[in-house]
């Protein structure tokens, strides 16, 4: 492998943990509803999934032209996968939400009705919301290269850095409730983005991420201030 392969694995590999937040914020969110016993399990083999889906979907699509062209008015499959993904997405953040803020998980277990969400169904989910995110990282990638085992080597390599922070993000965003309806109120975000972009209108992604940024830099600072709050009193 020459400087220029190595120097372009390493620019895949640094794209696809940044657009791996978005993986992160979801398999967060849908681990939450299983037993803490076994969220770690299902962000291993949700994310193990997802890797080998993705590698799939790379060398089944690598044609892009099959992708891009046209199959019902003027939408492709690339264009209904993301338009479907975004829905789902906006969907679910939405019903998760106004789950958290009307306390009904809390509301189930005092009257013993509390029932976990079943961990095939999570590990399904997780792996068909990658699939739609990577949409346009595996068309990135591969205007990038055509080397097809440089791509799938990145793949790899970035799910293994995904796997480091998976689960500390994740258990704290479990662990704090602001944070979370946060997480969900990004993904609702991206859901509308995937969704716009689906109906061929382009959104720059630092319109999206940069606000993020900034609203999760002012919660922390938030969190912060009521920590040393406690602590003088």
């Amino acid at each position: 492998m020459d400087a220029n392969m190595v120097g372009v694995l390493l620019l895949l590999v640094g794209l696809e943990l940044v657009l791996g937040v978005d993986n992160v914020l979801v398999i967060s969110i849908f681990v939450g509803r299983l037993n803490k016993e076994v969220r770690n399990k299902a962000r291993i083999i949700g994310l193990a999934f997802a890797m080998i889906a993705r590698i799939i979907m790379l060398i089944i699509l690598i044609n892009l032209t099959k992708l891009t062209d046209p199959v019902v008015f003027d939408f492709s499959v690339r264009d209904l996968i993301l338009i479907a993904g975004g829905l789902f997405l906006i969907y679910k953040a939405v019903h998760e939400i106004h789950g958290t803020v009307e306390l009904k998980d809390e509301k189930e277990h005092l009257s013993g009705k509390k029932v976990q969400a079943a961990f095939s169904a999570v590990i399904a989910q997780i792996v068909l919301l990658d699939i739609v995110f990577s949409i346009d990282s595996v068309i990135t990638a591969v205007g990038m290269t055509g080397n097809l085992y440089i791509i799938i080597l990145s793949v790899v390599l970035s799910f293994m850095g995904l796997l480091v922070y998976a689960r500390p993000v994740g258990e704290f965003i479990l662990q704090n409730p602001a944070v979370k309806i946060l997480a969900l109120a990004f993904l609702i975000t991206i859901g509308v983005t995937i969704f716009i972009e689906g109906l061929h209108q382009h959104v720059p992604k630092a319109y999206i991420y940069l606000p993020m940024g900034f609203a999760l830099i002012v919660e922390l600072l938030q969190m912060r201030y009521e920590q040393n709050k406690k602590k003088l009193k």
